[in-house]
């Protein structure tokens, strides 16, 4: 089977830093390659794989801002659309754009939806509905206006994540800086459970952090960290008490969430979204509906075993089962 797997290019494949679909495009390209798949990876000329690498951008749009993100979108697609006749299978991360190619091809085209920007899409994926094969990232996340070959939750390379049995006392938000992501929440929750908080994640909207979220930041038990890699990423979910995933919008999947309960980090979610899928309330995890309800939930996180967390995150999210699913969807479309 030869494959292209169509990545993102706001950031690099894997990112730096920030980019969920970014990190799941590369977790699967790594983890299908380890399976003895012959993966040629679109993406940045500065990303890495240990397969094929192609681009027409050498940099992420998001990491230059003297790049149209238009232009360069246009030139990716482009990229493989033109040498769709060298793979057997197209896997497409790359959202919407990319489906108006796929009558002018011949190969086959997965997409993993990695969520609804805007209900304004989805007219472009219903008009594909016949002629390409979707993919969900959670139950939760499925349109009834479309049908889906399967759902394949996020997969995680275990490697990057450290088991913490015995944690330190503070909570943690990691996130983009968004209103829906909730972290004046967070914030809340932590000062009512008089609670360390640390903050680590991209400034998404500016006016909300300088407003709802720097003014609360004292260095002490409001820290802010910004926007970290890798090796933070895996000390400070390994080491916080709880994680809180205080969304306000039903949030696809969520891959902090599943990362947490790696390191064996208990997650308190408002119960919305995929969040019933991603946690088992009461075991590796709360799910909980208002800030009150928060606060009753971190008094309650050290009742829950943190083993518990990570055998779950074991059995759901991992790099190796994410590929099994998708070998699984690529032989299906084959098979044809």
């Amino acid at each position: 089977m030869k494959l292209a797997m169509l990545a993102p290019i706001a950031w690099r494949t894997p990112p730096r830093k920030y980019g969920p679909w970014e990190q799941v495009a590369s977790n699967l390209t790594e983890g299908l390659i380890k399976q003895g798949i012959d993966v040629t990876l679109f993406a940045t000329a500065d990303s890495i794989t240990k397969g094929r690498l192609r681009y027409s951008a050498l940099r992420g749009y998001a990491e230059d801002p003297s790049l149209d993100a238009k232009v360069e979108e246009c030139l990716h697609i482009s990229e493989v659309m033109e040498a769709a006749a060298d793979f057997d299978i197209i896997h497409n991360h790359f959202d919407f754009l990319p489906l108006t190619y796929s009558r002018l091809i011949h190969t086959p085209m997965v997409t993993t939806i990695h969520g609804f920007s805007s209900p304004k899409i989805i007219p472009v994926y219903k008009k594909y509905n016949r002629h390409c094969f979707y993919v969900s990232i959670s139950d939760a996340d499925r349109s009834p206006e479309l049908d889906y070959i399967a759902t394949v939750y996020n997969g995680i390379a275990t490697s990057q994540f450290q088991f913490v049995a015995n944690p330190k006392s503070y909570l943690l938000y990691f996130g983009r800086i968004h209103p829906e992501k909730g972290a004046h929440l967070a914030i809340e929750v932590a000062k009512r459970s008089a609670m360390p908080l640390i903050i680590a994640g991209l400034v998404q909207d500016e006016h909300y952090f300088s407003t709802y979220i720097l003014p609360h930041v004292n260095g002490k038990q409001i820290q802010y960290v910004g926007n970290v890699g890798p090796a933070e990423r895996n000390r400070l979910l390994g080491d916080a008490a709880a994680l809180l995933h205080l969304i306000a919008f039903d949030e696809p999947f969520g891959l902090s969430v599943a990362e947490a309960m790696l390191c064996g980090t208990p997650v308190v979610a408002m119960d919305r979204g995929s969040m019933p899928e991603l946690l088992r309330h009461g075991q590796t995890g709360f799910l909980v509906n208002s800030v009150d309800e928060a606060i009753q939930a971190i008094a309650g996180i050290h009742s829950l075993s943190r083993n518990d967390c990570l055998k779950w995150a074991r059995s759901k999210f991992t790099q190796e089962k994410m590929t099994a699913d998708y070998i699984a969807v690529y032989r299906r479309i084959l098979a044809l």
